[in-house]
């Protein structure tokens, strides 16, 4: 009876958590199908984290929502460029395309030095104001970690919307922060899948580098 009791009381992180865990299988394999997915995901924690009074994490699931627009907007639209050009996806991968260079399409590309300069300014400049006001105008019990966590979140989303490689090595860092801050707040079904993502973090890594390099060799 307690089990049911729990899940009864706990069913909208439960729902989040597994939504969560397609995700990132979604995004692993790079399927766009991930963004509405993803949506769905932020909209259960969007109330999750508003419980939980983690402000700073709850308004990353109104960003989520957001960039997941965009994203799958920019995902789309380079799958669909390629049909334009009557290319199949396998001629594609095969290579039949390499010498093509399609104005819209968004293949796994890495992080420049310019862009990762730009991104480190401003998430430092994001981290100080986040934790200033969570700090000030919040009742949040840990304005370091989430402004931390919701910081690097912000910057590893939109470098996935972008397929810039690199952002697996944000998303480790996050789930590992994201996961001793639910053991903090007691968050379990959040805390097992954060877990999760972290092991499908380094799956994405090795992963996206068969893309990276098919890309490289092109």
């Amino acid at each position: 009876m307690e089990i049911i009791d729990w899940f009864s009381g706990n069913y909208i992180e439960i729902a989040g958590a597994l939504a969560g865990i397609l995700y990132v299988f979604l995004e692993i394999r790079q399927n766009p199908m991930l963004w509405p997915v993803g949506i769905i995901t932020s909209g259960a924690y969007i109330i999750v984290f508003f419980t939980e009074k983690l402000y700073a994490d709850m308004s990353l699931q109104f960003y989520y929502v957001v960039i997941s627009f965009l994203g799958w907007n920019w995902w789309i639209k380079g799958k669909s460029m390629r049909k334009s050009m009557g290319k199949s996806e396998s001629e594609w991968e095969s290579g039949s395309g390499k010498n093509m260079k399609v104005k819209g399409t968004l293949q796994v590309s890495r992080l420049k030095a310019r862009t990762g300069f730009v991104l480190a300014v401003i998430s430092i400049a994001m981290f100080f104001v986040l934790w200033l006001a969570l700090g000030r105008y919040t009742d949040s019990p840990v304005p370091a970690a989430d402004s931390f966590i919701t910081t690097l979140s912000v910057v590893a989303t939109w470098m996935l919307a972008r397929k810039i490689y690199e952002h697996w090595y944000l998303w480790i860092i996050v789930n590992f922060s994201m996961s001793a801050l639910c053991i903090f707040r007691g968050l379990y079904p959040t805390l097992i899948l954060y877990l999760v993502y972290a092991i499908m973090s380094f799956a994405g890594l090795k992963e996206w580098s068969k893309s990276l390099h098919g890309s490289e060799m092109k």
